[in-house]
């Protein structure tokens, strides 16, 4: 859009400034659109700040990524941007190094005029219309596809920042999709680049020999690390395969040479391709996402969020999805320092956050229960420390009570504060004001008591790769946890009736069903996919989700997440059974588990499970209800292969949900490891969903093997 008169960059910040953080007692709650209503669905519901339209951009003329980040770059130019640790002569890591935005926004224009040099200059460069795209045409609007492969650091995050510059199409590739979708992703969109670290090379180049007619359109690599003349041999392995083969400084110095104006995107063009692994073990889909989408997922952020001013982020989740890469727009457009992972290991999270010092955190639920299993440990559980343990209970119950009092509210306590803040250094949260959770499903009582331990904000957030991210999230601070708060501003939502599953509009309580999603933060279409694009999008624009979702009329009309559309099967007796909503009834009861896979069959009576303990807390579950010890993880399974102990794990797992679950939805036997599921096998995804077809054919087997020993609980009081 343009704009006959163009209002300074610092006169946007204040206009922003003045209105955030918002007011979350307006923005909280949504509300039915009076005649709406349909047969077969539920009224459409908006957030109640905007009911009559929806709202797409946080200022009028920051319609695009790029307008974002060249008006941050104007109010933040000096301020810090992307940092890196530097890592000393013995291997360890020291402090964080910045550089700033006026840093980055220079580097970005060389790297964008330096892609351009490499692939116009490309001894390797076909008349294919693949390789037509990549010309430097201001006025075209078809780009070619360039592809990211690395763990989360500072090139990454510039690619990016760079390919929006220049009206550029990006994708990401990962590790945990395997090679073989690497090469369907880089085949399908014909990419003729990928920017990628060091050790992605070598492999990159095999696959192209192993597939040379396939991969025929790449024709460069450019390394995210430096090149030395140790690496020649791996540059004419790959001038053998037809590839040229540069460094990132490379690339920048040609542009700064050959220097090229940006070529700033429109709302409509699109920002990237986001490949979803999926849980059915098909091909990956290519959600195409636009800028519009894009700065419509900043704007749901901008309404929702709560940060300093001089917010510090770090930068954990991968940056091949869609959930870090919507936080790290936001933080670019807010003058974020953002941190860079040490390394591809999740391992050295909290050393990097003792470093950096961040005020807030987007992590997943696997992280925030492992963390909550450790503060447990050292505090509540603390049966070494009896002191210790007795102040820390009376200080976490009191909060509990105090939190749970009203919405949108710290409350505040002149002793136990102190108490948490020294907990909070000690594992380096010294900083961390709020951190946020989404991508899977967490227990209320994760949530519950890491806010009332660290006396922090904790948000829970429901969004797709579909949606750009989080469309709808939780107060920092709601007074009972376990919804995913109202719908943002920026979509508007109804439900489907799903009468095989019992969930339909018409419910006590407020309507379930199929969640449908609408507005500018939703997807253009799959890529190259036009009959799954019909499948999920209907003629009214109504994007079909696939997750079944309860709207609680008595609370604000916040959302809850419950279930999967045709994620159910029946039993033999005729129940219809849910597995996902039974495995998160026992993940939040039983506390000494992490991962339950449910399994059941139409010819069987009863369900059975794969069951993952939890390596931090099953020791002491051990010594406290078998009176063992066991010091090794290893023997931990072997324990469990008992039948004895093994009914009398299944027992007390059952009793822990026996409000929640009727009797046929309970399980009647288990296999026991520690980590049974893992990407490695390929029964989850990335984000941890599982993929039930993949995993019900790997642990057949086992499964059979549950059935043929039979229920273990059917003569148990249970």
């Amino acid at each position: 859009m343009a704009y006959l008169f163009k209002e300074p960059a610092q006169h946007i910040r204040r206009s922003i400034d003045k209105h955030l953080p918002m007011d979350r007692e307006k923005t909280s709650d949504a509300i039915p659109i009076p005649n709406t209503k349909e047969p077969g669905f539920s009224s459409v519901y908006r957030n109640a700040y905007s009911p009559d339209n929806l709202i797409g951009v946080p200022y009028p003329s920051l319609d695009t990524l790029y307008n974002l980040f060249e008006y941050s770059v104007e109010v933040n130019g000096d301020k810090r941007a992307f940092g890196t640790r530097v890592k000393n002569a013995d291997g360890t890591f020291g402090e964080y190094v910045f550089e700033d935005y006026n840093t980055i926004h220079k580097r970005r224009n060389n790297f964008g005029s330096g892609i351009f040099f490499v692939l116009q200059n490309n001894p390797f460069r076909t008349d294919s219309d693949a390789h037509k795209k990549m010309d430097y045409n201001p006025s075209s609007t078809d780009s070619f596809v360039l592809c990211i492969f690395s763990h989360n650091r500072a090139e990454w995050a510039l690619t990016d920042l760079t390919c929006v510059a220049y009206s550029i199409t990006n994708t990401a590739l990962y590790d945990t999709l395997g090679p073989e979708s690497s090469k369907y992703i880089l085949e399908l969109t014909e990419s003729p680049i990928v920017v990628c670290s060091k050790e992605k090379l070598r492999g990159l180049i095999e696959l192209k020999r192993d597939n040379p007619e396939q991969l025929a359109n790449l024709i460069t690599l450019v390394s995210m690390d430096p090149l030395t003349p140790h690496d020649e041999p791996l540059k004419d392995f790959a001038r053998e395969n037809r590839i040229t083969l540069f460094d990132i400084k490379q690339v920048e110095q040609l542009g700064e040479i050959n220097h090229l104006p940006t070529k700033p995107p429109k709302p409509e063009t699109n920002f990237t391709i986001s490949f979803t692994s999926g849980t059915s073990g098909a091909h990956p889909k290519g959600v195409v996402l636009t800028n519009a989408n894009a700065v419509a997922g900043v704007t749901f952020m901008y309404a929702t969020r709560e940060f300093k001013k001089a917010p510090v982020f770090y930068s954990f989740l991968p940056l091949a999805h869609i959930y870090e890469r919507a936080t790290i727009q936001f933080a670019l457009s807010a003058g974020a320092a953002i941190g860079f992972p040490q390394s591809p290991s999740p391992l050295t999270l909290l050393d990097d956050v003792k470093v950096l010092q961040p005020n807030f955190l987007a992590l997943v639920p696997r992280v925030y229960t492992k963390l909550e299993a450790a503060i447990k440990s050292q505090t509540i559980h603390n049966d070494d420390k009896p002191m210790l343990k007795s102040i820390f209970t009376n200080a976490i119950n009191r909060r509990l009570e105090l939190q749970s009092q009203q919405d949108h509210i710290q409350p505040s306590h002149l002793i136990y504060d102190r108490v948490s803040t020294l907990l909070r250094k000690k594992i380096g949260f010294g900083n961390v004001e709020s951190v946020a959770t989404g991508s899977a499903p967490i227990s209320p009582e994760t949530i519950k008591f890491l806010k009332a331990s660290l006396n922090i904000g904790m948000a829970q957030g429901y969004g797709l790769t579909e949606s750009f991210a989080g469309c709808c999230v939780s107060s920092t601070f709601e007074s009972n946890p376990g919804s995913c708060g109202a719908i943002s501003v920026t979509t508007e939502i109804k439900l489907r009736d799903i009468p095989e599953m019992n969930y339909t509009a018409d419910d006590e309580g407020g309507p379930r069903g199929e969640l449908l999603l609408r507005g500018p933060q939703i997807f253009k279409e799959y890529f190259k996919n036009p009959e799954e694009t019909a499948k999920a999008i209907d003629e009214d624009g109504w994007f079909h989700t696939g997750d079944i979702a309860r709207i609680n009329s008595n609370y604000g009309n916040r959302l809850y997440i419950i279930d999967r559309v045709k994620n159910f099967f029946k039993l033999a007796q005729g129940e219809y059974v849910t597995p996902e909503r039974i495995e998160n009834c026992y993940l939040s009861q039983f506390p000494y588990i992490t991962q339950m896979f449910c399994h059941g069959d139409s010819l069987q009576t009863y369900l059975v499970a794969i069951v993952g303990l939890d390596p931090t807390t099953i020791s002491k579950y051990i010594g406290h209800r078998f009176h063992d010890k066991i010091v090794n993880l290893e023997d931990v399974a072997e324990f469990f292969k008992n039948p004895k102990n093994k009914k009398i794990l299944l027992q007390d797992m059952n009793a822990a949900v026996s409000k929640q679950l009727q009797g046929f939805e309970k399980i009647h036997n288990i296999d026991v490891s520690i980590e049974p599921l893992t990407l490695e096998k390929g029964v989850i995804t990335p984000t941890m969903k599982i993929r039930r077809p993949i995993a019900t054919n790997y642990f057949r087997e086992t499964l059979d093997k549950l059935y043929e020993e039979g229920s273990i609980i059917r003569n148990g009081n249970l």
